[in-house]
């Protein structure tokens, strides 16, 4: 008999270094031990499957994609960033522990087939059109699409 995979659903709300990396690390710890994975990424957590381009039209837009952008290399921590220094702090800890970056996390996650989706509101309220996004994303969803991800999951996490 067939049994079905486990499935996992994950909403990627924070853009912050520590929660993509935790969500990364959960993402690619299920994927690897044989779990559909599904991350939803949304508003700041966008930052994760933005390629390091700059977003934005309207004036405001434009502001928005100046003052927060970049890709996921300019992601910082949510705590202790001393105004730009907690992430090379926290990189160089990282890898003094021989953790992955979270550009790696990202790549094995993709390895792994776990399914990126991103937020078509979001992207749409904070100007980020499809073409700003990496190449893998799977695609650009709305909500009712996740919600039945996440009712079809064995358990979903919102980070």
């Amino acid at each position: 008999m067939n049994e079905k995979k486990k499935k996992i659903s994950m909403v990627v709300f924070s853009g912050d270094m520590d929660k993509l990396t935790a969500a990364f690390i959960l993402a690619t710890t299920a994927a690897a031990s044989g779990m559909e994975v599904s991350l939803f990424f949304t508003f700041w957590g966008l930052r994760a499957l933005k390629k390091n381009i700059r977003t934005g039209k309207s004036l405001f837009g434009k502001m928005l994609g100046l003052m927060y952008g970049g890709d996921i290399n300019r992601a910082t921590p949510s705590k202790m960033n001393f105004g730009g220094i907690g992430r090379w702090m926290f990189k160089k800890m990282m890898k003094a522990k021989n953790v992955l970056s979270l550009q790696e996390f990202r790549q094995i996650a993709i390895d792994l087939g776990v399914n990126l989706y991103a937020c078509q509101t979001s992207m749409d309220v904070m100007e980020i059109p499809r073409e700003s996004l990496i190449d893998e994303v799977k695609d650009v969803v709305g909500a009712a699409f996740f919600v039945q991800q996440a009712a079809d999951s064995d358990f979903t996490l919102f980070i």
